[in-house]
């Protein structure tokens, strides 16, 4: 009967935006601003920038006290909101993306459900979708698109992109810093804790608190065009920002300052019924991106795919008691451009358990593009000249398997609680959520990205449950190393000797989180090294013996490198060629251009270029 009932409601609104009689429905207006977090919004923080305009939506508005990104980058996160739906599960994981991945059978991006019941939809201009993007998905995506095109009566869907904010924006040189004043005073800015309180960071840190009063500003602008085109009685306006911040260790990481992001949605008076809550309150109910198009769909009457993760959290069915029990997010990290990791953390509440799967891969691990702005060069300066206290120093030393952070006490997230006795349940409890949600999805991250882009783009999430049972158990294994390693040797040597190379993979990963430690299966990992079938086996055998100080990885690496078979195998290759670059520099391990494969080498594969490029072997 709920079939019927959504084929009938499908081909009623169809009917009636063919005949161009009125609908009875909302407009609806997306104002997004690049890289912003809660941190340096005046709206949740103290010391936060003062954004008048964002202030009087929230005055007819609600103001959400708890909206996360489920990942703290922008083609990850704007892969998420316009699906829907998880990264991990569907492949779009990765930012940028190798290749691109089709949307879930049966799957549309979610403007298009707008457009087929009569709505006109529009983008101004970012997308960044790590998806094949279908052909009716927008009437309009440019710089030039516009609400006012539409029919006369005709509802419309709206995003206005913002990017002053963006992190781009932060890339200045040391003489333009000297040159150009702020109009926030460095002096009055509160530095992070686990930043060196510097005047580069003091600096960087104002010129970000001024982008947000410029883009306030821009929106302003654009608020003000909506009520002179006499709109904003009838149109439902969100503002939020596409993911965290953009100071170090924000936005391409997976600590708060990277996923907790501003979010305000204006209410009309006409459209207050589909609120749970009245004009001018906040709410703490715990909201993500993946919520965002079953949101809009709700709001404009139209039945939420049972293909998307999310759920609405406004419009007709939903309750503010409801809302207010949603108290759990779920993110992701990855791959960031050439940068590889493997993050995943779930909050429940004021708790915020974060799981590395490879511990050993430090945050501060060189990326091209953070690394263009001064305050990271900076940073990594004065942790090697030993001037940083132990918050400080964090960022470029190897990470716990697991971390506890309570957000409430510690929200810069710098004292983990997992060892503290008093916590060991709430980490027990946050590591189960978290296992049984990689293991539902399943997450597709535990198999190698080019294994991914070989056999599973044709279409991720058939390929995930196909393999499920597979990447459970190479969940398990990683899961060993959240072990003492002697309740864990034998499972992890059984690993080694797998037939499936997956698993021998992450064992040898899991022997790596326990370094020297695990010296007993030394020799399982030189066998491995010297002779495993599997290039990336081979790989991890050789970075696991570096780590632990037992032998030197350069014949090993240059060997494997020279049969890579794809720039992408490649990239991951060179990931633990910087990582061992920086914490075993004793090593000398040789990087040339000649190495690969003239047949698949191409200088358009910017990521394994830039990797390249980084260790001097594109001269």
């Amino acid at each position: 009967m709920k079939a019927i009932f959504r084929l009938f409601t499908f081909f009623f609104v169809c009917f009636f935006a063919s005949t161009g009689i009125a609908q009875d429905q909302p407009n609806i207006v997306w104002v997004v601003s690049e890289d912003n977090s809660v941190h340096y919004v005046g709206l949740y923080e103290k010391g936060g920038a003062s954004m008048p305009n964002i202030e009087r939506l929230a005055d007819q508005g609600l103001v959400f006290n708890h909206a996360f990104s489920n990942a703290p980058v922008c083609s990850v996160a704007r892969s998420t909101i316009i699906s829907g739906c998880y990264g991990p599960r569907v492949g779009t994981q990765y930012h940028r993306r190798s290749e691109l991945a089709p949307m879930p059978e049966g799957l549309k991006m979610f403007p298009q459900y707008l457009r087929e019941a009569g709505y006109y939809t529009t983008n101004n201009s970012k997308e960044d979708y790590n998806f094949i993007k279908g052909q009716s998905v927008w009437d309009e995506s440019s710089g030039k698109a516009s609400y006012k095109n539409r029919k006369e009566g005709q509802p419309f869907f709206h995003v206005q992109n913002f990017g002053i904010t963006h992190e781009g924006r932060l890339h200045f040189s040391e003489a333009k810093m000297k040159a150009e004043k702020t109009k926030n005073d460095p002096e009055s800015v509160t530095v992070f804790p686990y930043f060196p309180n510097t005047p580069t960071f003091r600096y960087t840190h104002a010129k970000y608190l001024d982008h947000h009063q410029q883009v306030d500003a821009q929106i302003g602008k654009f608020l003000d065009q909506l009520e002179a085109d006499g709109l904003m009685d009838e149109t439902i306006v969100f503002y939020y920002g596409d993911h965290g911040g953009v100071l170090p260790r924000g936005k391409g990481y997976i600590y708060e300052s990277g996923l907790h992001v501003p979010m305000v949605v204006y209410v009309p008076e006409k459209w207050k019924h589909l609120f749970p809550a009245v004009r001018g309150s906040r709410v703490d109910g715990f909201v993500q991106f993946i919520d965002l198009g079953p949101t809009v769909l709700n709001l404009a009457g139209i039945p939420v795919p049972k293909q998307m993760d999310g759920k609405p959290f406004l419009g007709k069915g939903v309750s503010l008691d409801e809302l207010n029990k949603r108290n759990t997010t779920f993110s992701y990290a990855d791959r960031f451009d050439e940068k590889y990791d493997l993050v995943r953390a779930v909050r429940k509440e004021k708790y915020k358990y974060m799981r590395n799967y490879q511990p050993f891969n430090f945050d501060g691990l060189h990326n091209f593009y953070r690394y263009k702005m001064i305050a990271y060069r900076e940073w990594q300066e004065l942790y090697e000249a030993g001037k940083l206290n132990a918050a400080q120093r964090q960022f470029f030393e190897s990470r716990p398997g697991e971390s506890l952070y309570d957000i409430e006490k510690d929200p810069h997230e710098i004292n983990n609680l997992a060892d503290d006795p008093a916590y060991a349940a709430k980490v027990k409890e946050l590591r189960k959520l978290l296992q049984k949600q990689v293991k539902s999805m399943p997450d597709l991250s535990f198999i190698p990205e080019n294994i991914l882009v070989e056999e599973a783009l044709g279409n991720p999430v058939t390929y995930g449950q196909a393999h499920k049972k597979e990447i459970v158990k190479l969940a398990k294994i990683a899961d060993l190393s959240l072990r003492s390693f002697p309740k864990a040797e034998k499972k992890i040597s059984k690993a080694l000797k797998s037939d499936d190379p997956w698993q021998r993979y992450w064992g040898l990963i899991v022997c790596s989180s326990f370094g020297a430690e695990a010296a007993s299966l030394y020799s399982q990992a030189r066998q491995l090294a010297a002779g495993d079938s599997e290039n990336l086996v081979r790989l991890r055998a050789a970075e696991f013996l570096a780590l632990a100080g037992e032998e030197d990885p350069g014949p090993v690496i240059s060997a494997v490198l020279k049969k890579a078979q794809t720039p992408v195998e490649a990239n991951l290759m060179l990931n633990t060629v910087a990582l061992l670059q920086f914490v075993k520099p004793e090593y000398k391990i040789e990087v040339k251009k000649d190495f690969f494969n003239a047949e698949w080498f191409d200088i358009k594969q910017v990521q394994f270029v830039r990797r390249l490029e980084y260790f001097g072997a594109m001269e």
